[in-house]
């Protein structure tokens, strides 16, 4: 169960020591706490753990502070989207928001290489009126003999060329803890000058620990891609590792499934799963079309496969494309085959715009009908 505090309840107030003392009486019952500090206002909700099916909703919506009760259900307790649970279903960070109704690209660089193709990354993100991008510092590998990433070398350059160019978050997939450190410490160097986005690859969708560790901090937000191996529900619940060690700011990533199922493409498009993630969950939906698709090939329309499942998949409902770019694809020391050229980012803007009306569209449709 989950009481959903009045919105800037301090904890050290007679009220809410009223609330504690309260819940104090309800045996086997243990709290937790999560405070989410806003630009307007501060929002708290306060755990029940433990089995609460005995406890009235009426008895506790009525206690000091208290603003709302959900009841939570036995799947994804901490981001799962529960019968009567209207909490919001976004977050801001670094002056962007996330949620379920909002739409960004990550357009960027797989494996960051040089800063000449840092630099002509980022300004033709800012020509074209984007603010985040994907920068790839740490790449883990099938093969140990492959590019693993330039890692905290890179990082001070990256950063200072987002500040440089209006560039707010970076998505960037880590591996190990002591990435954390080094990404704040590179902040730190160039000042804050731009904002990061952890992502945990599908490689580490069940390193369990590495799952505890990122959800321990609540300074950068985290996507967590689907493992390609293992089935929605588990890597939903691997999501709900890093909620229910602290952090909230959490987007699911679908980024194909790993099956000859899916050949010529490089996985299996999952992108259908786009409102099923938003009909189980709080959480904004990003789709991979590199990773999904992998190559550049292209159907008798003149349309790319990349182009053509980005749109099945903002047509779906999704919030977040994460899609690898160059400069010189052909010179890219990580998946340069699938990524697209500088030259299309405007081509591929707009076909997203196209697709995005199209779901408003739908949506305006059934709720038109729904009234009728």
């Amino acid at each position: 169960m989950i009481l959903v505090l009045i919105p800037d309840t301090r904890l050290d107030s007679p009220e809410y020591q009223q609330l504690l003392a309260h819940i104090a009486n309800f045996p086997g019952i243990t709290t937790r706490v999560h405070t989410e500090v806003g630009a307007e206002q501060t929002l708290t909700e306060l755990y029940l753990i433990g089995d609460t099916k005995a406890i009235p909703i009426d008895d506790v919506r009525n206690l000091p502070c208290v603003d709302s009760v959900v009841r939570v259900s036995e799947e994804y307790r901490v981001l799962g989207r529960h019968k009567n649970d209207d909490r919001s279903t976004y977050f801001d960070y670094n002056g962007v928001r996330f949620g379920q109704d909002t739409l960004h690209v990550f357009a960027g660089l797989c494996a960051v290489d040089i800063e000449e193709h840092v630099e002509m990354m980022m300004k033709v993100l800012r020509d074209n009126g984007q603010v985040c991008t994907r920068m790839g510092a740490y790449k883990p590998r099938t093969s140990p003999y492959s590019f693993q990433g330039h890692g905290k070398n890179c990082l001070p350059y990256v950063f200072e060329m987002a500040g440089k160019y209006g560039i707010k978050v970076i998505a960037m997939e880590i591996t190990h803890e002591s990435h954390l450190e080094e990404i704040r410490e590179a902040l730190r160097q160039t000042g804050g000058a731009t904002g990061v986005m952890l992502q945990i690859g599908t490689r580490n969708t069940q390193n369990f620990e590495l799952l505890k560790i990122v959800g321990r901090q609540q300074e950068f937000p985290v996507l967590i891609k689907r493992g390609f191996g293992i089935t929605l529900d588990e890597s939903l619940n691997a999501a709900e590792y890093l909620a229910s060690e602290g952090n909230r700011k959490v987007i699911f990533g679908l980024r194909g499934m790993k099956t000859n199922m899916g050949d010529p493409h490089r996985n299996f498009v999952d992108f259908a799963h786009v409102p099923v993630v938003k009909r189980l969950t709080r959480m904004p939906v990003c789709i991979d079309p590199s990773h999904s698709v992998g190559t550049r090939a292209g159907s008798p329309d003149g349309i790319l496969d990349v182009m053509h499942v980005t749109a099945q998949g903002i047509i779906a409902g999704a919030n977040m494309v994460l899609v690898d770019f160059h400069p010189v694809p052909c010179k890219a020391l990580v998946d340069g085959p699938q990524a697209l050229q500088m030259k299309e980012l405007p081509q591929f803007l707009e076909d997203i715009q196209i697709a995005r009306e199209a779901y408003t569209k739908r949506v305006a449709l059934v709720k038109r009908y729904q009234e009728e």
